[in-house]
């Protein structure tokens, strides 16, 4: 994507700036301050996903908010590196060289998965995780069998990138694709993932990183996972199970859940306030090492 034709309308635009790292230019938005928290969007997306909440979250925290790479305005890895190990080793050497150590993590879908990843690497050491609607257990059943060969099989054809680009054009579709995920976001929302979805490099980008998108090594290093971790699972959600937040709480010792009626997929971008307030009873004692948060969690979450 074009940042200078994106620029003029694009969410946070004046808190943009390009890092050269790992070998590629980053596009990161960093706001806010106070202790450094980072905000790692999922497959598909980009910094617009953290949108409604960033300015929320900015008064208590200083942002760091990157498009991962491949997506919106940062460049891909190499098509071998589309994994979860080359994902987390790149955001890992982002954060090395902004010379940042967060305190808390948050990513959402995917983006949880190579925060969790970076966590177990201990290339990144924050003092808690949130993982909004995680996708942190390997795709289960017929999905686990047909979807990973799938995905490979559209990667490995250059063309289909543009052909799914061309389908981005129509905002009605790509509507209809956000409300799979069990999600009802703005029509400002629908059209920013429509611009996203025009661009072929970013389509390429999302098929690269399905097509490579293993978890089994996470799902079997998880219990090494030695921090505090709050589980936000919004109860509508489509794309990640909402009943596979007791399967982790039950790998992750640590793991606390807070539920979230009514929201789907894009919890965050559906209801900022709410998750907002479930994320800071959370930080608020697990940033200081106090008592369990889960309580005030699941209060403020509406659970």
């Amino acid at each position: 994507m074009d940042w200078e034709t994106e620029r003029r309308d694009w969410p946070h635009a004046n808190a943009s700036e390009f890092v050269q790292a790992g070998g590629l230019r980053w596009h990161v938005q960093r706001l806010g301050e106070g202790p450094a928290m980072v905000l790692l969007h999922g497959t598909g997306a980009s910094t617009h996903s953290w949108a409604g909440i960033a300015p929320r979250l900015a008064k208590r925290f200083s942002l760091i908010i990157p498009d991962l790479p491949g997506h919106g305005f940062t460049t891909p890895l190499p098509r071998r590196s589309l994994s979860l190990p080359g994902m987390a080793d790149a955001v890992a050497a982002l954060m090395e060289k902004l010379s940042v150590e967060p305190a808390l993590l948050v990513g959402h879908s995917a983006g949880a998965a190579i925060l969790v990843r970076c966590c177990l690497d201990r290339t990144l050491r924050p003092d808690a995780v949130v993982s909004i609607n995680g996708a942190l257990l390997p795709f289960q059943g017929a999905a686990g069998l047909l979807f990973p060969p799938m995905a490979r099989l559209l990667f490995s054809n250059p063309l289909v990138a543009h052909v799914l680009a061309r389908r981005g054009r129509d905002e009605q579709r790509v509507a209809r694709l956000i409300e799979g995920t069990g999600s009802t976001i703005s029509s400002e929302g629908i059209s920013r993932y429509a611009r996203l979805f025009r661009s072929p490099s970013h389509v390429e980008a999302t098929l690269g990183m399905m097509a490579n998108w293993n978890l089994k090594g996470l799902r079997r290093d998880l219990p090494e996972l030695d921090l505090p971790i709050l589980l936000l699972v919004g109860e509508d959600d489509k794309a990640v199970q909402p009943r596979e937040a007791e399967q982790l709480r039950s790998i992750l010792a640590s793991a606390q859940i807070a539920r979230l009626p009514g929201l789907g997929h894009l919890a965050h971008e559906e209801a900022p306030a709410q998750v907002e307030a479930a994320l800071l009873a959370f930080a608020e004692t697990a940033l200081e090492g106090g008592p369990d948060a889960s309580r005030d969690a699941r209060a403020l979450a509406g659970a």
